[in-house]
C-alpha cells in the first residue's frame, strides 16, 4: 500500500478539527455554567477555566488553519457548539467541559501515536498542538479546585 502524503495531511487536519470541535463543546458548557453563577463566581470561572479553554480552542483552530494554508489544503469552518441541558447545573456543565477537553486530548494523543505529525506534519504544527495539550492537561485540576469551592 502506497503512503499518500496529501491524504495523510487531510486526515491530520480532520483529527485536529475533531479535537477543536471537542474544545468548542467545552467552551459552550463553560459559557452556560457562567450564566448560572453569581458575578464573583463567574469571574473565577472565567479566569480559571473559560479563558484557558478558549486559548486552547484558538490555538487548535490556528494550528489547523496554518497547516492547511502551508500545504494548500482547504480550511474548515468551525461553528459554535450547543451546551448541555440547564438542569445539569453548574457542576454538571463543568464536568461536561472537562470530559470534552479529555476527548480533545485523547484525539490529539491518538494523532501523535499514529506518527502522522512526524511523517507529514511540520514543526509549527507540532508546537501548536503541544501547547494545546499542555493547556488541556491543566483543565481537570483547575475544575476540581473550582468545583470544590463552588458556593462558598
Amino acid at each position: 500500500m502506497t503512503y499518500d502524503t496529501a491524504e495523510a495531511r487531510r486526515e491530520l487536519l480532520d483529527a485536529i478539527g475533531d479535537a477543536a470541535d471537542h474544545i468548542g463543546v467545552a467552551l459552550a458548557d463553560l459559557g452556560e455554567a457562567y450564566e448560572h453563577v453569581d458575578d464573583q463566581t463567574g469571574e473565577r470561572l472565567e479566569g480559571e477555566l473559560f479563558r484557558p479553554v478558549q486559548t486552547a480552542y484558538g490555538r487548535a483552530k490556528r494550528a489547523h488553519s496554518g497547516f492547511a494554508e502551508r500545504h494548500d489544503l482547504p480550511t474548515r469552518t468551525f461553528t459554535a457548539a450547543t451546551p448541555g441541558h440547564p438542569s445539569q447545573g453548574v457542576k454538571g456543565f463543568v464536568d461536561s467541559a472537562v470530559a470534552a477537553c479529555g476527548r480533545a486530548d485523547a484525539t490529539l494523543v491518538t494523532l501523535q501515536d499514529s506518527m502522522k505529525l512526524v511523517d507529514v506534519g511540520d514543526g509549527e504544527l507540532r508546537a501548536g498542538l503541544a501547547e494545546v495539550r499542555r493547556i488541556l492537561h491543566e483543565v481537570p485540576g483547575r475544575a476540581r479546585l473550582f468545583v470544590r469551592t463552588l458556593g462558598r
